[in-house]
């Protein structure tokens, strides 16, 4: 039986793998959030029904990852998947000097799905090439990640309804920061009424992700100063600059702690209604101290992470959500 939903067939999702988040369009992605509600309700009510019985989910993390690995591992396990895997490249045959091809086939013969980060760009396309089984981006090199901006995008269409005619600022390493470009990219699919890109001068997004933007007709503006435009935000998606994306250690030592959210910031500048995103981990960008402000929606992001993944997982195996 095939079932359909804002004009697309349900099975658009069977088998898909998911590279970069602009692979996909609006309509499935509000096909993966109406899912994602329905999982967030099983949950609620201990009713999640065993999707993913006799299945077997590969976790090939080949960086170091909490949120990401634990969240997608949980997905799985509350649908009745197991998982296998690696939390790093240590204690694999990596360290024999396999190759990456080689490893992805071993995965490939294992599993059913299998969910990759790596720290090289185009990892996970090039593990999509050579697998079978569909590969689910988990974050690779420093432009894509697609499941945090799809979870990034279900937390504000829960707190504000939809990202349409929202006044989005993104704040951060938006050159080296695979959670702040994806997001970007994943904002270009909607139509919030402006982007302001808030960065140091070395750390402005790439030109190809603001090509995005204008394609689309998306009004951007970069800005150097958080203070001049957080008071007509929305929404503030904030990132850490990370020392482990830079090239030359010595910019990264010249661009560190270049901003901070405060509490005092916060009730000085933005309006009551602004809600406050980070993807974790934070290293001092957003001080403790708004935690217990209403300002504060990083840890309901972060929360999200399971029912948008089974969601994701559920629909990749069977085309189906399921619940």
């Amino acid at each position: 039986m095939v079932c359909w939903f804002v004009g697309l067939e349900v099975s658009a999702w069977k088998g898909r793998d998911v590279v970069q988040v602009l692979d996909f369009s609006r309509g499935m992605l509000e096909e993966l959030f109406s899912c994602a509600d329905r999982m967030a309700r099983a949950l609620g009510e201990g009713r999640v029904p065993s999707l993913l019985e006799g299945r077997v989910v590969s976790l090939a993390f080949f960086e170091p990852s909490t949120r990401t690995r634990m969240s997608f591992e949980a997905a799985a396990k509350r649908l009745g998947a197991r998982t296998i895997g690696f939390a790093s490249g240590v204690g694999t045959s990596v360290e024999k000097g396999e190759s990456f091809a080689d490893t992805v086939r071993m995965l490939d013969a294992y599993s059913d799905i299998i969910v990759v980060r790596h720290r090289y760009e185009g990892a996970a396309l090039f593990a999509s090439e050579v697998a079978e089984a569909p590969v689910i981006n988990g974050g690779d090199g420093k432009q894509h990640h697609p499941t945090q901006a799809m979870i990034d995008l279900y937390t504000i269409r829960r707190l504000r309804g939809s990202v349409d005619g929202l006044v989005v600022g993104v704040l951060g390493d938006l050159r080296y920061g695979r959670a702040a470009n994806s997001f970007i990219l994943g904002l270009s699919l909607y139509r919030p009424r402006a982007v302001y890109l808030v960065s140091p001068p070395q750390l402005r997004a790439r030109r190809e992700t603001l090509m995005v933007l204008e394609d689309r007709g998306i009004h951007y503006v970069e800005a150097g100063s958080l203070e001049e435009v957080l008071g007509e935000l929305d929404i503030l998606y904030v990132t850490r600059i990370q020392r482990e994306r830079f090239p030359d250690p010595g910019e990264y030592e010249r661009v560190k702690g270049s901003y901070r959210v405060t509490r005092r910031l916060l009730e000085e500048r933005a309006r009551p209604e602004l809600r406050v995103l980070h993807p974790l981990p934070r290293v001092g960008e957003i001080s403790y101290d708004v935690d217990s402000t209403r300002y504060q929606a990083y840890f309901l992001q972060a929360r999200m992470g399971v029912p948008v993944r089974m969601a994701l997982l559920s629909l990749v195996a069977s085309g189906e959500c399921g619940v």
